[in-house]
């Protein structure tokens, strides 16, 4: 039988950071456990954005240094073949006069006193960096020159790729039925291949963490949500030089981005279609909400009004109560770590929550405290809500 020192559920981007973090601060017997195969689960759905602009100074933080390993990804790894297929197109963010105005000022103000690299621009600066979006009504615009996109199914299978290098087991297509219990602690968890013992178990299961609610008693506050992606062709070109674009102005707060040749991928920051258990397969998109995210766009990009429907397809967020994760071990059950509720910014965050929840796990200290993404935050009244509501901002 199987006898790792620490089980990782889930090979997500977020697991697979977790377990190669583990190895390199030396951990030398981790085993990864997950239902499908490496990277197949809600990574696989990323749209791959990443910025350093939210209105929480945490995720900020953790931003800037995900950021980091993301630009030397290869070298991070210790894997030449590796690649995060970052584009660092920067990122552009507008709103209108209105109730988004004093949330964007006030993140923009924190962002600067933080020392991100960032410029406000007026309409004209933004326009000649994204010449296809009309800024007119702008009344702020910040940009972050450094920031852009990647590939998270890339990023999983290159940590996947060096853990496994340094010793990390992987078992794919393989279900976890329950957690093991002995005398008020965790002590490994029964699969679908059988039983494995370990002192630690952490969870990074995504949207199906709430499996932990039949296996421990523990409420889980998360739901899954389901999201639309729409790729869109114009008549002109939406290069990888033109800037990822968040439209506070709209009513989905729209993001765009390039996704090759004539075509945006674009899809809406609010609240999704609510899921009552979770699932990955592809959702029904309505004309209806072709339409209207189409038109959406029209009102920010001219020319895409006679845009075609190049592709569409669905992801799903694990979405807490605050729009923000759930890292670290819980209270009263010794043994047992979480990493999920990331609704939407998994990916964004990845390597630095890779590398706070192995420092924690080996007892390290950690480069950054865990407290404000404590479990218990939302039975304490502790919520870490940002400034814009509900939805994939922060």
């Amino acid at each position: 039988m199987l006898k790792p020192d620490v089980i990782v559920i889930g090979a997500g981007v977020v697991g697979c950071s977790i377990a190669w973090h583990l190895a390199e601060l030396g951990a030398r017997n981790v085993l990864v456990i997950d239902r499908l195969q490496i990277g197949a689960g809600t990574t696989a759905q990323s749209s791959g954005i990443l910025r350093t602009h939210y209105s929480v100074p945490e995720n900020v933080e953790l931003a800037r240094r995900s950021f980091s390993a993301f630009e030397r990804f290869a070298e991070y790894v210790g894997d030449e073949d590796a690649a995060s297929g970052l584009v660092k197109c920067g990122y552009l963010i507008a709103a209108p006069e209105g109730e988004r105005l004093g949330a964007l000022r006030a993140s923009l103000k924190q962002q600067q006193a933080m020392g991100i690299p960032l410029q406000m621009l007026d309409a004209a600066q933004a326009a000649d960096r994204l010449p296809l979006c009309r800024f007119d009504d702008a009344a702020l615009i910040g940009y972050e020159p450094e920031a852009g996109f990647a590939d998270a199914y890339l990023v999983a299978t290159g940590f996947a790729r060096s853990a496994r290098r340094q010793g990390v087991r992987f078992l794919e297509g393989v279900s976890v039925q329950r957690l093991l219990r002995q005398d008020g602690r965790i002590t490994g968890v029964e699969t679908t291949q059988g039983r494995v013992e370990a002192p630690l178990v952490i969870s990074a299961q995504n949207i199906w963490s709430r499996e932990l609610e039949g296996w421990t008693g523990m409420t889980i506050p998360l739901k899954p949500e389901r999201h639309r992606v729409f790729a869109l062709e114009g008549p002109q070109p939406y290069t990888n030089a033109m800037p990822v674009y968040k439209d506070l102005g709209s009513p989905g707060m729209l993001y765009c981005r390039s996704y090759g040749g004539r075509q945006m991928l674009v899809s809406e920051g609010i609240a999704g279609e609510v899921l009552e258990v979770p699932d990955i397969e592809p959702g029904d998109i309505p004309m209806d909400a072709v339409i209207d995210v189409g038109l959406q766009v029209a009102d920010r990009f001219p020319s895409f009004e006679t845009a075609g429907l190049a592709a569409s397809w669905t992801g799903v967020y694990d979405v807490t109560p605050d729009w923000n994760p759930v890292l670290g071990r819980v209270e009263g059950l010794p043994g047992l770590m979480l990493a999920f509720g990331f609704s939407g910014h998994g990916f964004k965050l990845s390597p630095a929550v890779g590398r706070l929840m192995a420092q924690e796990a080996l007892g390290m200290p950690t480069d950054l405290s865990l407290a404000p993404y404590a479990p218990e935050r939302f039975s304490q009244g502790r919520l870490l809500s940002g400034l814009y509501g509900s939805g994939a901002v922060s």
